[in-house]
């Protein structure tokens, strides 16, 4: 507890839906790196970057001149509605390494207004607001992202603007198509989404969205090459794709810049959001000229693309580029994903070491069985940070230990944190270490 009681404050001031990490939730007063300190005076590594946020690290040279040059010239804000250097830079760059071709940008603050931008044109343009989204799935938590999101403990509005009708997850554990392989399941979740249009739909279509790797859901992903089989099938009536890239864009897979690109397909729209502003508010959708142009009155995003949030985005940008994060992604990615399965992947409890690059998860389940044990995962998770490290939680039934560590993370820092996390799985499952 903090000397002020800042947890009793807390409180009595935010709502109770706003959940904290921890049985004793700690204040973050400093950082550097990959590493945080608590208003105690402990430090930790971090393995979860403000879900996934903080992509470059803490304390970055690089980002926080960027931003003070811009502090410095007056002007935090002007809004959209006169030009920002800065938004046209950086929007230049996004367009370009997008992979989608005559692409335009659209700035918002956070990941749930990207996917809200990005609905608002799917269906302006095909002129329906008939949504197809995918079971587990998390796309933010407004109106019309809520509506989208499939899993019920993010949906907290049963009311939807929207009329959506759902696919099968890349789920491996559970589910009708997780007996099968993953050609087979390719095939049958196209099976799907032909039943789903021929029985669930009527008329035009606006779009299918989907995340190459479900974050919230637990990193639950399909096999590589699905979204090219459904984009097929969507291609025959012109339905439009939406790649939501909040977690796992810039290069965190490790194997590809976007995640989309496992698949070898090229989506209509893509969302971004999070690491690219490297906590500051920065987001958006990246999409093909004529879609993105389809909106017929007038919208912009008072604060989207600020001069100070672009200011930094720029300078995430080069320096993600410049030292070549992907690659160091799949590198130290393979230390904690090959150490994991090593150590932990035999026990009983441990369903599932999943995910690509630093974008990892483990899923734990009662022993002998599929049965999700959330119990163990907290024993985990409280047990991580006991050791000096932060991961994350999440997953349907919320037995799923999530990291997403800073895309800079040292070949160090990864067996640091691999030796934590083991010693944490072993001494919560009670197995000697």
């Amino acid at each position: 507890m903090t000397s002020d009681d800042l947890l009793a404050r807390h409180r009595a001031v935010l709502p109770s839906w706003m959940p904290l990490y921890y049985d004793e939730p700690i204040e973050l007063v400093s950082g550097s790196g990959r590493r945080v300190t608590d208003a105690q005076g402990r430090s930790y590594l971090d393995f979860f970057g403000g879900v996934l946020t903080n992509m470059i690290g803490y304390d970055i040279p690089e980002i926080r001149e960027a931003v003070q040059r811009q502090l410095a010239t007056g002007i935090v804000h002007s809004s959209t509605l006169y030009l920002i250097r800065q938004q046209v830079e950086l929007a230049e760059k996004i367009a370009r390494i997008s992979g989608i071709p005559d692409a335009r940008v659209f700035f918002t603050n956070s990941g749930t207004e990207a996917n809200e931008a990005a609905l608002l044109v799917a269906t302006n343009y095909r002129r329906s607001h008939q949504i197809l989204a995918v079971r587990n799935s998390y796309h933010g938590r407004s109106y019309a992202a809520m509506g989208i999101t499939g899993n019920r403990s993010w949906s907290a509005s049963a009311l939807n603007p929207l009329q959506v009708a759902w696919l099968h997850s890349g789920e491996r554990l559970r589910g009708l198509l997780s007996r099968l392989g993953p050609d087979d399941q390719v095939d049958a979740a196209v099976e799907d989404l032909r039943e789903v249009l021929a029985t669930q739909t009527a008329g035009e279509v606006a779009c299918l969205i989907a995340e190459p790797i479900q974050g919230v859901g637990g990193f639950v992903h399909p096999p590589d090459g699905l979204f090219a089989a459904w984009k097929k099938v969507l291609d025959e009536s012109g339905i439009l794709f939406v790649s939501d890239e909040v977690q796992t864009g810039w290069g965190r897979t490790g194997e590809h810049f976007w995640g989309y690109q496992a698949h070898g397909v090229t989506p209509d729209l893509l969302t971004f959001a999070k690491g690219i502003g490297n906590g500051f508010a920065l987001a958006g959708v990246v999409g093909r000229a004529d879609v993105l142009e389809s909106v017929p009155a007038i919208s912009f995003s008072t604060f989207g693309g600020n001069p100070i949030s672009t200011a930094a985005g720029n300078a995430v940008l080069d320096y993600l580029l410049d030292h070549d994060l992907q690659a160091n992604a799949a590198r130290v990615g393979a230390i904690l994903a090959d150490g994991l399965r090593s150590a932990v992947g035999g026990l009983d409890c441990v369903a599932e070491v999943r995910g690509k690059g630093l974008m990892l998860g483990v899923e734990f389940v009662r022993p002998g069985t599929t049965e999700p044990d959330p119990a163990m995962t907290v024993r985990v998770f409280e047990a991580c940070k006991a050791g000096g490290l932060l991961a994350g939680k999440g997953g349907l039934y919320g037995n799923v230990l999530r990291m997403g560590p800073p895309l800079t993370l040292t070949e160090e820092e990864a067996r640091e944190g691999l030796a934590i996390l083991v010693d944490a799985i072993r001494s919560s499952a009670e197995v000697p270490a």
